[in-house]
């Protein structure tokens, strides 16, 4: 045998033993990726937008207010529940709803911005420009009258601290569209984030007469909040709070909040929001 048939054949042979391990011997399905934790974004969904005014303090710390306009947003599955939001709420969407009263996703607020030609308490300290803070939100119904919610925010512009607002609220229905509802509410804050409010530098301790002042991060306040909501139909609802934060650690050791603030804070406010439907498709 020539050596040009003995190569065809080895060739052959390997040919058919490839083949053979090629076959599979049996074929399964690609398995669906199901996950029903996450809502698709096709269907209908409900959405409420408002917008709101809030009485709030000048700026932390101060012992003066200011009236700002609030905005409201949430959207859900079209036909679930209403289920209880706080107007301390950032606006948020539940990525994640498995339906057994646990809820997560992303989460957004807005913080002013801090001028020191507002305020004379100011005089000397450096402007702040305002924020947005994005991060993540969990909350979960315990039971159908008492949420518990934790929202964990960094901040971009203004500041670029890391704030985490825990709070837990319980809902009493005072009758057929009128709800109430409390309870308390607990911050922590980084060293970025303090220092940037409550911090003084030592060219703002010279040009305003605070002490120098470094500002870690840690418990920042602790409070107790109440909220009011009348559904005026299914469309229109108004609401109402009042918020009490007592701050702590370096917020309240601050020389701007011992010298010209106060470290007790309320903020008070009202609003109106609009819920309609919307398909995706």
């Amino acid at each position: 045998m020539s050596f040009s048939r003995i190569l065809a054949a080895v060739a052959a042979a390997m040919a058919c033993s490839v083949a053979a391990y090629a076959q599979p011997v049996a074929v399964l399905p690609a398995p669906p990726v199901i996950l029903p934790f996450i809502p698709s974004p096709v269907g209908g969904w409900t959405v409420t937008v408002g917008l709101g005014g809030e009485v709030e303090p000048s700026f932390a710390g101060a012992n003066s207010v200011r009236f700002s306009p609030v905005p409201i947003f949430s959207l859900r599955r079209a036909g679930t529940p209403v289920r209880f939001r706080s107007m301390r709420d950032g606006a948020s969407f539940a990525i994640f709803d498995p339906g057994n009263g646990f809820r997560a996703g992303p989460v957004g607020k807005y913080k002013h911005s801090r001028k020191s030609s507002d305020h004379a308490e100011l005089t000397g300290l450096r402007d702040v420009d305002f924020a947005v803070e994005l991060g993540g939100f969990a909350e979960y119904f315990a039971i159908d009258w008492l949420r518990l919610r934790a929202e964990v925010r960094r901040g971009f512009g203004g500041h670029e601290g890391v704030i985490a607002d825990f709070s837990a609220d319980v809902i009493v229905p005072l009758a057929e569209r009128l709800t109430f509802a409390a309870g308390p509410r607990y911050t922590v804050t980084n060293a970025g984030y303090a220092s940037t409010y409550f911090g003084v530098s030592a060219a703002e301790s010279l040009a305003s007469g605070l002490p120098v002042f470094d500002a870690g991060g840690g418990s920042h306040t602790v409070g107790a909040g109440a909220q009011l909501r009348y559904q005026l139909n299914p469309q229109w609802e108004v609401r109402s709070y009042v918020e009490f934060d007592r701050l702590l650690g370096a917020a309240a050791d601050s020389p701007l909040v011992r010298l010209r603030g106060t470290p007790n804070q309320t903020t008070g406010g009202i609003g109106v929001a609009y819920s309609f439907d919307v398909e995706v498709r």
